[in-house]
């Protein structure tokens, strides 16, 4: 269109159109293109004031006169009118909550995903560069070199810092073998019980490994390592249960796999490995088991029980341990074709040899057995012969010098010239700590260890009945009657010497040592079951689930503990009712003085409250009433400490029973158990093959007799330079002390039955009556009894307990 001028007119920002508001249609000759047909230029509607008319967009070419839809508008839509749809076009409204919501989801997940893929690409990347890594700093130590290691000298000292000996290093009963001398039944056998698939695996079984933990995780047991990992936890000496050890371990033994033929490291671990019983490598533990020094010896069953002490070596000693491992290892060499079946159950069970019989003592005489019991005791700890010579440990012991040559030369002294069928075992405990401080199991080094042989305590054990009477309420001033009498149906029970009263207190009967009136105490009040828990209160560790009939009143029958036991208990009675566990491990120290493990600080050893735990006046006076019964013993025994020290004790026999079960008037056991606040010493004798107790004068042993002497002249001399120690002030359960009582024999007062009361009482007279715990004659005492007789004891042979005084 052209303006008036002739030259183009103005253009809306539409595009181009008539410049005429009122045109409605261009026609050729007016400003159009006179090649552009009538058709193909289409105007629709009338624009409003000021506004450009709508045009649409030439057609394609084809289309003729079918009208389409616009492609392109040139301008906004005119406006609505007033009120028509106020709904908001969608793309004018701002995203809702739900959509925002849905969108922040998006992008949180997003975050997600690309963390994953991260941490898993850290995951594989990471831990192989920390293998490359690893892989090329280690170093596989070779076997001569774990062999030294092993070889430190481990050295025992008394608890004074002076050395008692030393455990020696290895070398002594090593061999190192080449692979062509260990025997392929051998190797089949230690693959069985430790790493089936030695042959096959890199040094590190994932299967075994992921097992272990989720067995750690659940509760169970069992370890993931290959035979190269545990050479390698050997050669280092390193058992920490960190991912960090356990970490090099894997490369180690990953490595080790890829430098040496399989064949050399399984020699490798098969001379260095520990089997218990001081053996380090097969060869010198086939000699200390069977005695053999040549491997090819050894048949697949002892191969198969060998291979299962590698476990655990501290438990080889014992023989359900030792059945165990045999089962499982000779069933996985069934499982891997190593053994046939017909072979596993046809054989016998392969019994070691006497562990004992290859024991070099470093001490002799009655000390030769402490640095067994040491060792002993830290295998429990966790601290094998392995683990010892490996870091080369000090070891402190609870021994004290100056108190084990006392003891040792007591025994000596009082023993001299008796029968040699005779033997003693004695321990002496610290109250305090529970630290022994002398122990004395024998005199013969290779003989047995009557210290700690479970033997029948006899009346030494009726303390622990009273403890229950105590925990009942009742006291020393409770009556019973001393008449020999049956209980339940039992056999007539009698006392082993006639009673100074007829109705006794416990206090009396426990001086007197009256077998009827402890029995009735057990039976009608106290119960078997009540015995026995107040002497594991008071620190027995030997079993009386056995023990559970009025046999326990008296210590007889399945009764049975050890010296040790009995020191042990007795010092929780002179500690005030603290119980201590008895212990021979004071410190073990490393070879610069650095500590690795103490007694003091283990809570295994702490100290607690034995027959009261929630009452600590109640549990003190407890044990204090103990006392106060046991108090008047040593000195109506005749063995009494010197300088009018407090001391406590009570004596003890057990009957012999000969060959045809006829029981005699011979004794089997004689003990003697006592002690003051410093110590608690426990003295037990007993004759070998059963035969009963004869002094060199042909006279039966009483617990007063040889025992006795033995813990007087202890005790004197250990204490002669100590101060005097009294025990805490006395405080009655129960009544009160009562008078004196008579000897006639009378029903004990119930409430429908009260005691009597007499304003006439017979003129007493002095008589002569034998202590129960030793009758003869030269050993009296003198009592003040009344006139009336006491009633007798019953004759005959119907006597249902051992007689045991």
């Amino acid at each position: 269109m052209m303006g008036p001028a002739g030259g183009p007119g103005p253009r809306r920002p539409g595009g181009p159109g008539p410049a005429d508001p009122t045109m409605a249609m261009a026609t050729p000759g007016r400003g159009a293109d006179p090649n552009r047909s009538a058709d193909q230029t289409v105007a629709i509607g009338r624009p409003g004031p000021g506004e450009a008319p709508t045009v649409f967009m030439t057609k394609a070419p084809g289309q003729g006169q079918v009208r389409s839809e616009p492609q392109l508008l040139t301008h906004r839509e005119p406006e609505l009118e007033e009120g028509y749809n106020d709904e908001p076009e969608d793309e004018d409204r701002g995203p809702t909550e739900e959509e925002l919501r849905a969108m922040r989801k998006k992008k949180i997940w997003r975050r997600v995903r690309r963390t994953i893929y991260v941490a898993a690409a850290l995951m594989i990347i990471g831990p192989i560069l920390a293998f490359f890594i690893t892989y090329q700093l280690v170093d596989v130590d070779n076997p001569e070199d774990v062999a030294a290691s092993q070889a430190k000298v481990v050295t025992l000292l008394y608890n004074n810092g002076q050395e008692m000996s030393k455990i020696a290093g290895s070398g002594a009963n090593r061999v190192m073998l080449k692979p062509e001398d260990i025997p392929d039944d051998l190797k089949h056998a230690v693959y069985a019980a430790e790493d089936a698939t030695f042959e096959t695996n890199s040094g590190f079984d994932v299967g075994g490994i992921m097992r272990a933990v989720w067995n750690n995780a659940t509760g169970g047991g069992g370890g993931g390592s290959t035979i190269s990992q545990q050479y390698i936890k050997q050669a280092s000496g390193n058992d920490d249960p960190t991912l960090t050890r356990k970490w090099v371990e894997v490369v180690k033994a990953y490595k080790m796999n890829k430098t040496y033929d399989k064949k050399y490291i399984i020699t490798a671990y098969l001379n260095t490995v520990y089997f218990g019983r001081g053996a380090y490598g097969i060869a010198a533990a086939a000699k200390a088991y069977y005695g053999v020094d040549d491997l090819r010896q050894i048949t697949r069953p002892q191969a198969a029980l060998l291979a299962g002490m590698i476990q655990t070596p501290a438990k080889s000693k014992l023989p359900e341990y030792q059945q165990r491992r045999y089962d499982y290892v000779s069933d996985q060499m069934v499982k891997n074709g190593w053994m046939s079946q017909e072979e596993k159950a046809s054989a016998a069970f392969p019994t070691p040899l006497d562990p004992e019989t290859n024991k070099q003592a470093a001490l002799t005489g009655p000390r030769a057995k402490i640095p067994f019991l040491v060792a002993a005791e830290l295998e429990d700890l966790g601290y094998d012969e392995a683990r010892l010579k490996q870091n080369g440990y000090k070891i402190t012991t609870t021994i004290d010098p100056r108190a084990q040559q006392l003891l040792e030369e007591s025994v000596s002294q009082v023993m001299a010239n008796q029968p040699a069928n005779m033997h003693m075992g004695t321990v002496a405990v610290d109250p305090k700590t529970g630290g022994i401080l002398a122990y004395y199991p024998g005199s013969d080094p290779n003989g047995t260890n009557w210290a700690n042989i479970k033997q029948e305590p006899g009346s030494s054990f009726k303390p622990f009945d009273l403890v229950g009477l105590l925990k009942l309420g009742k006291g020393l001033q409770e009556m019973y009657d001393s008449t020999p009498k049956s209980f339940g149906g039992s056999k007539v029970v009698k006392n082993a010497s006639k009673p100074g009263c007829g109705e006794c207190t416990v206090a009396q009967a426990m001086k007197e040592s009256l077998n009827v009136v402890f029995s009735d105490m057990v039976y009608n009040d106290v119960k078997p079951a009540g015995v026995a828990e107040a002497a594991k209160e008071a620190g027995i560790t030997s079993d009386l689930s056995k023990a559970l009939d009025l046999n326990i009143a008296i210590g007889g029958g399945m009764t049975r503990v050890s010296a040790r036991d009995m020191a042990t208990a007795y010092a929780t009675f002179a500690s005030g009712g603290v119980r201590r566990p008895s212990h021979l491990v004071a410190k073990i120290e490393y070879p610069d003085g650095g500590a690795a493990w103490e007694a003091a600080a283990e809570p295994a050893y702490a100290e607690s409250l034995a027959f009261d735990p929630n009452n600590p006046d109640n549990n003190a006076k407890i044990a204090r009433n103990v006392t106060e019964s046991l108090l008047p013993i040593p000195k109506s025994s005749k063995i009494e400490c010197a300088k009018d020290r407090p001391c406590a004790g009570k004596t003890g026999t057990h009957q012999y029973t000969n060959p045809q079960g006829v029981e005699t008037a011979d004794n089997a056991k004689a003990w003697m158990v006592g002690y003051t606040p410093q110590v608690s010493v426990a003295v037990a004798l007993s004759a070998e093959s059963g035969a009963p107790l004869k002094d060199a004068g042909g006279k039966t042993v009483y617990g007063s007799g040889l025992p006795g002497k033995v813990w007087q002249k202890f005790m004197n001399a250990y204490l002669a330079d100590a101060p005097k120690e009294n025990f805490p002030r006395f405080v009655p359960i129960g009544e009160a002390e009562k008078p004196a009582p008579t000897s006639e024999s009378k029903p004990r007062p119930t409430e429908n039955n009260p005691p009597t009361t007499t304003t006439e009482v017979p003129p007493p007279v002095t008589t002569t009556t034998t202590d129960p715990d030793d009758p003869d004659p030269s050993a009296t005492t003198t009592k003040t009894r009344p006139t009336k007789p006491t009633p007798p004891n019953p004759t005959g042979t119907d006597v249902p307990l051992p007689g045991n005084n």
